[in-house]
């Protein structure tokens, strides 16, 4: 499976690299009478924008109840189960959902993206691919970051049974204490976990280790989706909800001290982490369908999703909600 997915990344074309929050439009006429959206989120740095929308939501007449998941699975689960209007989710989301038989989500746009390292923990060497081999590595099966590091280790020739693979669940805390530990000798995990086990002293930011720019999954770490009911009866809440999403985002990349206030706000981590944290993440879509399309033959190739929906993707994507929001 990782030869085919291998031979895929080679010739798939380049990911997008991570763009700027983009320019948003005059604010939209608030909704009379007001309407109501439950969006699904997780704690994550690159989400720090939804502690502004509900306030600039409600000037739009879009009364926003967030519900905190622990994971994207979770949140994607939901919004197909119809108990979410809008949901943040993770990029291969859409393709999980397709290939499953689901055709309830409607892929809206994207959140970030970053850079990503390995984590290693102190005093282990990690100073090329190679010495990977024979680690512990920490991974969560089926995560966004996991699919990044999959694919990247592929291109980078490191077959993946040279390493001992250590399946990780739950959140992010659990990766911070097998490292801690010393269960396992390297983490691939997400922020701000990732600069927590930096800080606290139990790891360190692995520089040649950076798995974000593999040319099938990219650099993308999230995506915005609605329920398929509430881009049909929802439609021009869910609009002010992304005009008040992007106007968030530009805020934040326009003033770094905000942005790690609103991060810390969000996710609960101290100050002094989420200031680090925040300096790795570019707000801004990164993904496209061009993109989810290669994911999705990539996912399909590594035996993860049974069926190649790559072709269904464009049918799912609706790029009018950003495109109205920021003109264009």
């Amino acid at each position: 499976m990782m030869r085919s997915l291998a031979a895929l990344c080679l010739s798939a074309a380049l990911a997008l690299a991570p763009g700027l929050a983009r320019a948003v439009q005059p604010a939209p006429a608030p909704l009379s009478p007001p309407t109501k959206l439950t969006v699904g989120y997780v704690k994550v740095g690159h989400l720090a924008p939804l502690s502004l929308v509900p306030e600039e939501a409600k000037k739009l007449g879009v009364e926003l109840d967030l519900v905190e998941f622990s994971r994207y699975a979770d949140a994607r689960t939901a919004l197909l189960a119809g108990s979410l209007d809008v949901a943040a989710v993770a990029p291969a989301d859409l393709a999980i959902s397709l290939a499953q038989g689901s055709t309830s989500m409607v892929g809206i746009m994207g959140v970030g993206g970053s850079k990503k390292y390995v984590i290693g923990r102190t005093g282990v060497k990690l100073d090329s691919w190679d010495d990977l081999k024979g680690k512990k590595v920490a991974i969560g099966p089926g995560s966004a970051v996991w699919f990044q590091f999959a694919a990247t280790v592929t291109e980078k020739g490191i077959p993946y049974n040279s390493f001992q693979a250590v399946n990780i669940q739950g959140g992010g805390a659990n990766y911070v204490q097998a490292l801690q530990r010393g269960d396992v000798d390297a983490i691939v995990c997400w922020e701000p976990f990732e600069s927590l086990a930096v800080m606290e002293g139990h790891g360190f930011f692995a520089k040649n280790l950076e798995y974000s720019q593999s040319k099938s999954v990219g650099a993308e770490l999230g995506m915005i989706a609605a329920s398929r009911k509430a881009v049909e009866t929802k439609r021009d809440a869910v609009e002010r909800f992304v005009w008040s999403y992007i106007k968030a985002q530009e805020t934040l990349s326009a003033d770094p001290a905000r942005f790690a206030d609103a991060y810390a706000k969000l996710t609960g981590v101290d100050p002094k982490i989420a200031t680090e944290a925040s300096k790795l993440i570019t707000l801004g879509a990164v993904v496209s369908p061009e993109q989810l399309e290669r994911q999705a033959k990539a996912f399909n190739e590594l035996g993860v999703i049974q069926k190649d929906v790559s072709g269904e993707i464009r049918k799912y994507w609706d790029a009018s909600f950003v495109a109205k929001a920021t003109g264009r």
